[in-house]
Order: C-alpha cells, then structure tokens, then sequence
C-alpha cells in the first residue's frame, strides 16, 4: 500500500508583509533618528562659522574704525591678490608643507618597518617614537629654538663643532629649514603610526608565499608591501598635509614670518591681529581652506599614479 504525503505550504498574507516589512524597517529608522542630533551639532559648528567668515570677508570692517563697517562685496580678495605678500606667503605654505610633509613620510615609513620587526623592547621604542606627536607645539617649538638650535649654546652647533663644522645661525641663516626640521621631527611618529597598522595588518601568508617564491625582500617589499600601504599611505598624507597648512606655531615662536616663513596662517594672523583688518583676515582665511582642498586633491591624484604604476589602479 503506497501512502501520498502532501505538505501545504501556508503563503503570508498582505497584512503580515506590511508587519514584516515595519518590523524590519523599524531599527532602520530608530538608528537614523539617533544619529541625527550628533549630524546637526556637527553641521551647526563645522558650517556656521565658516559661513560667519565667509560674511565677514565680504565687510570693510577695522577693529580702529568699528563704526565704518560695511558690506564691500569682493574688495577684500582683489586687495588679497594684488597684495605682493600673498603669492610668497602661498609659496612658503607650499614648500614648508610639502617638504615637511615629504620628509616625515620617508621617515616614518622607515621607523615602521624598523619596528614592525619583533625585538626586546619593542614597546618601550614604540612609546619612545610617538613622544614627539604628543608634545604640544608651542612647547616643542621653543625646545628646539633654545636647547637645539640656539646658535651660541644650542647642541645642534655643539655636534657640529665636535667634527670641525663651524656653527649655523639656524633661526636667522636657514629660517626656512628650521621650521620644516620642526615640524618633520614632530609629524614622523604620526606618519608611523598609520603606516604601522598598515604593515601589521598584512597577510603573512602572503609574505611567506613570496618568500618561498624567492622574492627577495627588497622586491616583496616593493611589490606587495608598498602596494598594500596604498591607502593608509594616503590616509597619512591627506591628514598630514591639512594640519600642516594651519601651521602657526613654530614660525611665530622661532622665525617671526622672517626669511621666507611668512605662511598663509602666519600672514592671516598679522593682518588681524596687528593690522586689525579683521575683513581682509577672513578673506585670507577662505583662501587658505580652498587652497588646503586643493592641496589635498593634488595630493590624492599624485598617489594615485604613484601606485597605478605597480598595476594597481582604482
């Protein structure tokens, strides 16, 4: 006797997909109004004062003279670009910015790959490495002015007379390279630590097959770690490049603007705080953010081809 089983499968009706469909939906919607409060803070003090800036470089406003304020539409950028200081004070932001930046990459990238190694100590030398990150740049500036650079008892000059090189006036003489050593020595541990999360999190797997490959390391370097620290490379470059635009620190406490190191940070501070032209200040305060979103997307593209030519495109 043969026995036929049938199985009745039971269809949802509308009523219970409406309930499925709310059902999942709903956490959606929960998670959105969540992260609304945190988006409008964000908004209101990021946007506002940029907006604010953005008004007051449309104003004729002197601190000398409050009563003479007055909306003057683009007066303040044409007097911004016919000013002769403007175009050196946007090729000394440049050279300090891309030099530093540069210098402490190179740098960085080596320190992580030196202690991406396992050997005693290794902890210690990595607490050791982000030390000059954490000094606050004031202070780091005025370390270096007066205990390394000083030309009559700095011990950059000691070490120099110890193999018959005669001292360097290094804040008056090379104004220019001082800052870029400053901010180099301070900005290394920054680029090391995002370089050494990108080595660390690479397959050693990877690295093994290479190995038994006969990839030497300078060649599986070159061709599976560079590659891989494609992005963080340009995580670190990006970050990089817009904290050293607003540089202020070290020029105003070492140089003074002097010798080349009139940044666009330094001369927006002197055009308001010492001309008290507090217009043609927010004028050069745009300025300097359109030329840190340019500098970044040039920093970008350059990387981009940078890495294109071990094969890897986007």
């Amino acid at each position: 006797m043969t026995v036929t089983m049938t199985e009745t499968v039971v269809q949802p009706g509308p009523s219970a997909i409406r309930d499925g469909r709310a059902s999942g939906t709903r956490p959606l919607r929960v998670a959105r109004a969540l992260v609304w409060p945190a988006l409008t803070v964000s908004i209101v003090l990021t946007q506002i004062p940029f907006l604010l800036t953005i008004s007051y470089s449309l104003q004729r406003w002197n601190l000398l003279r409050p009563g003479q304020r007055e909306f003057v539409g683009f007066e303040n950028y044409v007097t911004v670009f016919a000013n002769g200081s403007f175009l050196s004070s946007l090729w000394a932001t440049v050279l300090i910015t891309g030099s530093s930046v540069v210098l402490s990459f190179v740098l960085g990238l080596l320190f992580a790959v030196l202690l991406d190694r396992r050997f005693v100590g290794q902890g210690v030398a990595r607490t050791l490495m982000i030390t000059p990150f954490l000094v606050m740049p004031a202070a780091a500036a005025l370390i270096w002015k007066w205990s390394i650079l000083d030309a009559s008892s700095g011990i950059a000059n000691w070490l120099l007379g110890l193999v018959g090189i005669p001292p360097v006036a290094w804040n008056t003489d090379v104004p220019i390279w001082t800052v870029i050593i400053v901010l180099t020595w301070q900005y290394t541990p920054f680029m090391m630590l995002i370089l050494l999360a990108g080595l660390q999190s690479q397959s050693r797997d990877v690295l093994e097959a290479a190995s038994v490959d006969g990839a030497g390391p300078v060649r599986t370097f070159g061709l599976i770690t560079l590659p891989h620290l494609r992005q963080y490379t340009e995580i670190a470059v990006l970050l990089a490049s817009i904290m050293l635009l607003q540089t202020f620190d070290p020029i105003a406490i070492m140089t003074r603007g002097t010798g080349g190191t009139k940044t666009l940070s330094y001369l927006l501070y002197e055009r308001a705080f010492v001309g008290l032209e507090v217009g043609e200040a927010a004028a050069y305060g745009v300025i300097t953010v359109i030329v840190t979103i340019a500098v970044a997307l040039v920093a970008l593209r350059t990387l981009f081809k940078v890495f294109s030519t071990e094969g890897i495109s986007r």
